[in-house]
This record gives C-alpha cells, structure tokens and sequence, in this order.
C-alpha cells in the first residue's frame, strides 16, 4: 500500500501543475507583478489619453450677443490671440500673451466675479477680447495668422505664470509708450511682479502718440469744472514712476491720473497737457492701463530674437512658468 501511494504522489505532483495550466484561458494568467513593455506601453498610452480628455479644462465665456458658450480653454486662447493681437506679430510674442491670457483665464474661471453666468467675456475693456477663428476669416483676417495663432496655442498647452505658487494677475495691455507702469499706481494695491520698467522698441507702433484737442468750454464740462474768470490752468502736476500722470490740480480742483483717463477718453494715463487761447490740447503716450505685459513691447523683443520665455520673464519679473 504504501508503494502504490507513493507512486501517486509522484505522478499527481507531475501532472497537477500541467492540468491547472490547461484548466486556466489565456487572459487569466496567474498575477506576478510583471508585464512586457508593450504591454506596459499601451496600457500607460491609454491611461494617459483617457486623464487628458477627461480633464481638459473647459471655460464658459459671455459673447457679444449676451448668450454664453462653453468651450475648451485652448480653443478660447485661440479666439484671444486672434482679438488682442496683429495677425503678423512674431509667433513668440504670441506664445508669450497665450500664456499670459491662459493665466488670467484659469484665474478667472476659478473665480468668476466679474459675470455670474460666466468666466469671461468678449470684451478687452473688461477680460480679454475674443474673435473666433471662422469670425476672424469672414472679418478679411488670414489663414496664415490663425495657423500662427493655433501654433502658439499648442506649443504653449497647459503653461500658466506663478508667483510663490499662486497664478499671477497676468495683466496685459496694448502698448506702454516706452514705460510700464507699477501697479499699486493703477490699482492701488503693489505687486511685486508688477512694476514700472522700460520697454524699448515701441516707438513705430501706432499707438506709441496720440494727441486730441478740446475746446476749452468742453474740457471743462466734461472734468466738471466751472470755468473762472481767469481762464483754465493748471496749477500744479505730480507723475508716477511708469510716467503716468499721478495728480493734477486744474483751476483749484484736482484729479488722479486714471480720473482724467476715463473722463475725457484718454489712450492712457501717460500724457502732457496744454492750454492755448480757447483749446485743451492733450498728448498721450501708449494705450491702455500699462501695466505688465505690453504687446508692442514683447514684439519688439521678439524682433530682436527674444523668446516667449525670455519675454515673460522681462514683464512678469520673479515668476515661474508652471504647467496647470
């Protein structure tokens, strides 16, 4: 008895390991932790495929019309380089302002003050503007540009700006007039990535100078001023460090800079002002709030072989690019 058990034994430690082979199909192999690189490959493949579409980030945006569209933010940059920029500035001057703009967006669709039924909205007075692609074409654009513009986009996806970790206020603006402008100058709160600085190479663009006249009596209106028996004058004028208008006291009544701005419809705060006879005549310089990023600015360094790294860097000092 004892023989014959013995020769069972070798026999089913033989065969066992056989007939548990047989008994398991191919897609149940026993787990060792271990799988072929293609097999890794392909599975990583589509990991990643499938985190990237479900977490490409989306943005809600507040059209002309007053209808709000919800659609991918990389779409969106692209409507926003196409608003905001010469469809023939240099490809890093645009991947500067798509990250900039990219910045903003995300901080804005993180939180929405300015719309409650969206994160942005058209307008560049406001956010940022936008004219989607099929628009910018109907409008006599070209293909060149929106193909530039879609580059940009693309070579730059998913890059924002931080400053100690947070997204920055990556404001922008059309051009300075030579010099930017610090913040707390505008806003009254100082960022320390936001300061005046020189920006070179702005002197060709078209909105370098502006000059506009008043009639006296208009100008007047216009500050709220009652006109003395004297005439207008200026009695005194202090500037900001960007060269902006700081105050200004007319015939005993004074103005900050951006007062001045918005009621007589200035291209910026950076202007002279002169009172001749019966007429007002005002000389700006740049356009827009001149603080951050100026677009004329980053094409003038792109011109001269900047990058869109080395561009940001110049306007957005001591902060980092960071992939969102």
């Amino acid at each position: 008895m004892k023989g014959k058990e013995a020769i069972l034994a070798v026999i089913l430690c033989i065969a066992l390991p056989f007939m548990l082979g047989q008994l398991l199909s191919p897609d149940e192999k026993p787990e060792t932790g271990e799988s072929t690189s293609a097999e890794t490959e392909a599975e990583t493949q589509g990991t990643t495929e499938e985190t990237q579409a479900g977490q490409e980030r989306q943005i809600t945006l507040l059209k002309q019309d007053g209808s709000v569209e919800t659609l991918p933010l990389e779409t969106y940059l692209a409507g926003v380089l196409l608003g905001e920029l010469p469809g023939d500035f240099q490809l890093e001057t645009m991947k500067a302002l798509a990250v900039a703009a990219r910045t903003l967006a995300i901080k804005s669709s993180e939180n929405p003050v300015k719309h409650p039924q969206a994160a942005v909205c058209w307008d560049s007075g406001c956010c940022q503007a936008y004219c989607a692609p099929e628009t910018y074409l109907e409008q006599g654009g070209g293909q060149e540009a929106v193909d530039k513009v879609l580059q940009a986009v693309k070579e730059t996806q998913g890059q924002v700006l931080l400053y100690q970790g947070e997204l920055i206020e990556a404001t922008y603006f059309s051009c300075s007039g030579g010099r930017t402008e610090d913040a707390v100058a505008v806003w009254g709160t100082d960022i320390p990535y936001l300061q005046a600085q020189d920006s070179p190479g702005e002197e060709e663009a078209e909105p370098y100078m502006d000059t506009v006249t008043f009639p006296v009596e208009k100008f007047a209106f216009l500050l709220g001023i009652e006109l003395p028996d004297t005439g207008l004058q200026v009695d005194s004028v202090t500037y900001t460090r960007g060269g902006g208008v700081d105050a200004m006291v007319i015939s005993g009544k004074e103005f900050d800079g951006g007062q001045m701005r918005q009621l007589l419809g200035l291209r910026s705060t950076a202007f002279a002002m002169q009172i001749v006879g019966e007429t007002v005549t005002i000389t700006t310089k740049g356009f827009g709030h001149r603080v951050g990023l100026s677009q004329y600015g980053a094409e003038a360094m792109a011109q001269k072989g900047s990058n869109y790294l080395e561009i940001l860097g110049y306007y957005y000092p001591n902060t980092e690019i960071h992939a969102w």
